[in-house]
This record gives C-alpha cells, structure tokens and sequence, in this order.
C-alpha cells in the first residue's frame, strides 16, 4: 500500500513546459507550440482536478476507472476543443465524427465537414510511442499526443501506478501510404484499422513538438509498441 502523500501526489499530473517544445516544429494553419503547450496544461490541471476529488472521496483515479481506449479517446477529444480556444485561425470539427477533428476558421458552413480531407488537422492520443492508429488511412495532418497513465488493470497485475504525463506530440502530414491497414484475425470482431508506417512515423518524429526529458534520457522514443490504446 502506497501512503496517503504519495498516493496523492499521483493524483497531480506533470504539467508540459514550454522549455521541452521544439521551436522549429512546424504545425499548420497558425497553431503555435504555445496553442499546443496551453491545451496540454488544460488537460493536466483538468485531470489533476478530478484525480483529487476522487482521491479524497477514497475512489480510484479518472484514468484507471476507464478502458485505456475509452481513456484515450477523452484525451484526445480534450486536446481538440481545447487548441481553438487558444488559437483563432482553427475550430473544433462540429460534424459528428467529422474528420478531420479541427478545421480552418471559417472555411465550411457551421465550421462542421464530413469529410474535408487533409483540410484541417486530425488528433489522435495514444499511451505508444509509434504503431499509432486510426480510421481514416488518407492523405491527412496528423497530431499524436503520446501520454503514460495508470490502467484499470494495473492493480491486478501488481503494476506500481504512474503519475499522468504527456510524453510526446509528433505531428505531420502523411499521405495514404504512410498508412497500412490492420485486418481482423480468427473470429475476432474488432473495428478494422489502419497502422502509421514506419515512413509516416519518420515523418512524425522528424517533426516532433514536444518531447518530455525521460524521452531522451531513456531513448523510449526509440522503441515501438503495440496494444490497446
């Protein structure tokens, strides 16, 4: 059993400093490294909040009540409301599951597409540093933010619980062979994705926007994992 400070201590998430961004990144219409910085610290202190809350309540942190896709998903849809509140030249894709997630400020009615294409930038959060996936394999802007975070499982697996941390965003626009599609195997029923490639990766990576110091330091950035997200 962990003490009551440290357990507490887990329940504040490190926040990203704007020392650990790369200058050179280069992200479309006008999103800036300080967009991306303001909407990472939103989530941190979001969560932060919660895992407090529940912590004093005696319940399990936010992140490992749900499943690690599920957990994902909300990091993700997190990050894309947020990034239009601190920069004006994009907007949230209202068009339910819309791709891309942000789009142009003003360039389509309501600001809502189905489907505008490489219009716009795509968000994807992931808990790996590569083998990120998705829907859309097409011609697309894709920002991956790569997070570590506890997992409803890691109690049974007697895994220690790991504090909240963005450990990376990549960013880049791929084209439709820097994707490859997954299929399904035996019986399983799982939603047909598709894989970035190793050549959309190196895309990525060459363009990365953040990178927390562990990354360097550990050379994680260098290994590729696969699993639920």
């Amino acid at each position: 059993m962990y003490s009551s400070a440290v357990s507490r201590a887990l329940c504040t998430p490190e926040e990203p400093i704007l020392k650990n961004f790369n200058p050179k990144a280069s992200i479309p219409y006008g999103v800036t490294i300080k967009h991306v910085q303001a909407a990472m610290k939103e989530f941190t202190e979001f969560l932060g909040f919660i895992d407090t809350q529940l912590h004093g309540k005696g319940m399990s942190r936010f992140e490992e009540m749900l499943m690690p896709a599920n957990f994902s998903s909300i990091v993700g849809e997190f990050v894309t409301a947020s990034i239009p509140k601190h920069c004006k030249t994009i907007v949230k894709n209202n068009y339910h599951n819309g791709h891309p997630d942000m789009l142009p400020v003003g360039k389509y009615k309501d600001d809502s597409a189905q489907h505008a294409g490489s219009d716009g930038i795509e968000v994807k959060a992931s808990r790996y540093l590569k083998g990120w996936q998705g829907h859309n394999a097409e011609d697309a802007w894709l920002m991956v933010f790569v997070f570590q975070a506890g997992r409803p499982s890691d109690a049974t697996k007697k895994i220690n619980p790991c504090q909240f941390k963005f450990l990376a965003v990549y960013g880049a626009l791929l084209s439709k062979s820097d994707w490859k599609f997954d299929g399904r195997k035996g019986e399983s029923r799982r939603t047909i994705t598709a894989t970035v490639t190793p050549s959309g990766y190196k895309k990525m990576a060459n363009n990365w926007i953040y990178r927390a110091p562990c990354l360097a330091e550990s050379k994680l950035d260098l290994v590729a994992v696969n699993g639920d997200e």
